[in-house]
C-alpha cells in the first residue's frame, strides 16, 4: 500500500503556483501505479517549486544573519556601543569572515533539524525549538573554531549580538509568513486546494486537523466518497466522479484515507490526467514514523535499533591499529614460541579450529598448539572428567596439554595468534570468547544473543570469573557485556586483563 504514495506538494509560500497549473509537459519523470519499478522516488515539476521553496527559506535565513551580524559589527565598531577588552586591537575585516562562516553552520544545522523540508507542516512551537538547536550547536562550534584558530581577537559580545537577533530575525520571518498565510487563506487568495478521499475515522481526523490548522496552507474544500459509500455532509461526489470534481473546485491534491490499494490506483491515475498531486495516508499514521525508501520501495520504519555507529568504528580502527603493532612488536617473540612448540612436541605449531561470529558466521580461529597432535580424538575419552557445566569444557589438570603448552596458557602466550584474526575482522580484542561451533548447537534460544557481536580474545567473563564452572555465569557476564557496551567499558576490561595475565591464572 505504502508503494502508492506519491508526495507532490506545492508550497503556500507561492500563491497561485499549485500542482493542477503546473504539468509537466514532457512526462519525463512520470510514474504510473503498476508500472515497472524505479530506482529513485517518483518526481514531478511540483519538485522544482518544493526546491525553489526551500532555496528561498534559506536565502531569508542567510538575510537575517547577515542583518544581524552587520547589526553587532556597528554596534561594536562604528558606534562603540559594544565595549570589551580588545579595544583597537581587532577589525571588522576580521569579524566578517567568522560571521560569514557562523552563517553557513547555522543554515546547515538548520537543514539537519529538518527546517527546510518540514516547514510547511510543523507548529510554531516546533520550530522555535529547532531553531534553537540549530543556533546554538551552530555557536558552539564557531566558538571552537576561533579557539582552535588561535585568533584572539574576535568579540564574544559581537558573537552573542549576532546569535540572538540573527535566532529572532529567522523566527520572525516564519512567523511573518504564518500569518500571511492564515490570512491569504481566510480572504481566499490563496491556499493548497485539497479533497480527502474516504469517510473513515482517519478521513474525518485529517480533515479536522487540517481545518484547525490553516497556517500549514492547505484548504479542503470537501470529501470524496468511495462507490457504494453512503454519501457524508459536505461530500463532493464518489470517485468516479473525480475529475468533475476536481476541475470544478480547483483541486490541487487528492489526499487518500482509503485501505483498498485498487481503488488508491484508479484514483492516482485519474488525478494524473487532472494535473491534481495525490498523497496516500497508512491507516497506522498514529506511529509517526517517517516514509523512507528502500531502493524503489516506500517504506515506513516503525521501530528502529540505536546502533552507536561512531563508536563501533572507533573501536574497529583500534583493533586494526593496535593487532598490526602488536603482531609487529612481537614477531621475535611469536617465532621463538613458534620454534619451541616445535621442538617441545611433534605436531603443527599452530591449531586452528572452527569457531562460531558475528552473525553465525564460521571462521578459523588460531592459536600456538599447547596440546599433543590427537587432542581432538581424545575429548570424548576425557568427558567424564569436565568441570564445567552446561556447554563448556574444561579440566584443570588436562593430560592432553604438553610440558610447555602449560606455560603457554599460564600467561595466555597461547592465545597470541588470534590478533591475526583481529587483523583480519573475524574477532575484536574485547568481546564474547568465540564458542566452538558444536557448543553453539546445543545453545537455547536466548543465548544466541552473544553471537550479536564480534568475539574477543578478552572479555568481561575472563577478568570476572575465569575459573567460575558456572555456564549460566558465563552467558549472563556475556549478555551484560553486550548490553552495556561502551569503548571506556573495553578500556577497563583491557586494564584488567593486564593484571589477569600477568598473575598467571590460565588454565
Amino acid at each position: 500500500m505504502a508503494a502508492l504514495v506519491t508526495k507532490l506538494i506545492p508550497d503556500p509560500l507561492f500563491p497561485g503556483h499549485h500542482a493542477g497549473s503546473n504539468p509537466d509537459p514532457d512526462g519525463a519523470e512520470a510514474w504510473h501505479p503498476g508500472s515497472a519499478l524505479h530506482h529513485d522516488r517518483p518526481r514531478s515539476a511540483t519538485d522544482n517549486t518544493l526546491r525553489a521553496s526551500r532555496s528561498i527559506a534559506v536565502l531569508a535565513d542567510l538575510t537575517a544573519l547577515w542583518c544581524a551580524a552587520l547589526f553587532a559589527i556597528v554596534l561594536r565598531f562604528p558606534l562603540g556601543i559594544l565595549h570589551d577588552s580588545l579595544g583597537k586591537t581587532t577589525s571588522a575585516t576580521i569579524h566578517s569572515g567568522f560571521l560569514l562562516l557562523y552563517s553557513g553552520l547555522v543554515v546547515l544545522f538548520c537543514n539537519t533539524q529538518q527546517l527546510y523540508t518540514a516547514y510547511t507542516l510543523c507548529s510554531s512551537r516546533w520550530e522555535a525549538l529547532a531553531l534553537t538547536r540549530a543556533v546554538s550547536m551552530a555557536t558552539v562550534l564557531l566558538i571552537a573554531s576561533v579557539c582552535l584558530s588561535g585568533v584572539t581577537s574576535i568579540s564574544r559580545l559581537v558573537i552573542a549580538v549576532t546569535m540572538f537577533t540573527g535566532l529572532l530575525g529567522m523566527f520572525g520571518w516564519r512567523q511573518l509568513r504564518r500569518r500571511w498565510v492564515r490570512k491569504a487563506i481566510a480572504e481566499g487568495s490563496t491556499g493548497h486546494h485539497v479533497a480527502i478521499v474516504g469517510a473513515g475515522p482517519l478521513a474525518r481526523s485529517v480533515e479536522s486537523f487540517l481545518r484547525a490548522n490553516r497556517d500549514f496552507g492547505y484548504r479542503v474544500v470537501g470529501s470524496i466518497a468511495l462507490a457504494g459509500d453512503t454519501a457524508l455532509a459536505g461530500c463532493l461526489g464518489t470517485v468516479d466522479q473525480l475529475a468533475s470534481i476536481c476541475r470544478a473546485n480547483f483541486v490541487d491534491e487528492i489526499i487518500v484515507c482509503a485501505p483498498d490499494p485498487d481503488c488508491a490506483c484508479r484514483i492516482t491515475a485519474s488525478a494524473r490526467d487532472c494535473r491534481v498531486a495525490v498523497r496516500l495516508i497508512p491507516e497506522f499514521y498514529g506511529w509517526g514514523a517517517p516514509i523512507d525508501y528502500l531502493g524503489p520501495f516506500p517504506s515506513i520504519s516503525l521501530l528502529s535499533r540505536n546502533i552507536p555507529a561512531g563508536a563501533l568504528i572507533v573501536k574497529r580502527v583500534i583493533d586494526i591499529c593496535a593487532s598490526a603493532a602488536i603482531l609487529t612488536v612481537l614477531a621475535p617473540l611469536l617465532l621463538m614460541l613458534a620454534a619451541a612448540i616445535a621442538i617441545d612436541s611433534r605436531g603443527p605449531i599452530f591449531y586452528s579450529s572452527h569457531r562460531v561470529g558475528r552473525k553465525g558466521r564460521v571462521f578459523g580461529c588460531y592459536k600456538f598448539r599447547t596440546m599433543v597432535a590427537n587432542a581432538d580424538g581424545l575429548k570424548a575419552q576425557l568427558s567424564h572428567l569436565n568441570e564445567r557445566d552446561g556447554v563448556l569444557f574444561k579440566i584443570a589438570n588436562d593430560p592432553r596439554i604438553t610440558r610447555l603448552g602449560r606455560v603457554l596458557r599460564k600467561y595466555s602466550l597461547d592465545e597470541l595468534p588470534q590478533f591475526w584474526n583481529v587483523l583480519k575482522g573475524d574477532m575484536s580484542i574485547v568481546g564474547p570468547r568465540p564458542p566452538l561451533a558444536d557448543e553453539v548447537k546445543k545453545y537455547e534460544l536466548e543465548y544466541l544473543r552473544r553471537l550479536e557481536v564480534a568475539p574477543g580474545i578478552t572479555g568481561l567473563w575472563q577478568v570476572e570469573a575465569r575459573a567460575n564452572p558456572s555456564f549460566d555465569r558465563y552467558i549472563a557476564l556475556d549478555l551484560q557485556y553486550i548490553e552495556n557496551w561502551s569503548l571506556f567499558m573495553d578500556l577497563k576490561i583491557l586494564a584488567r586483563t593486564v593484571a589477569v595475565v600477568m598473575a598467571g591464572t590460565g588454565q
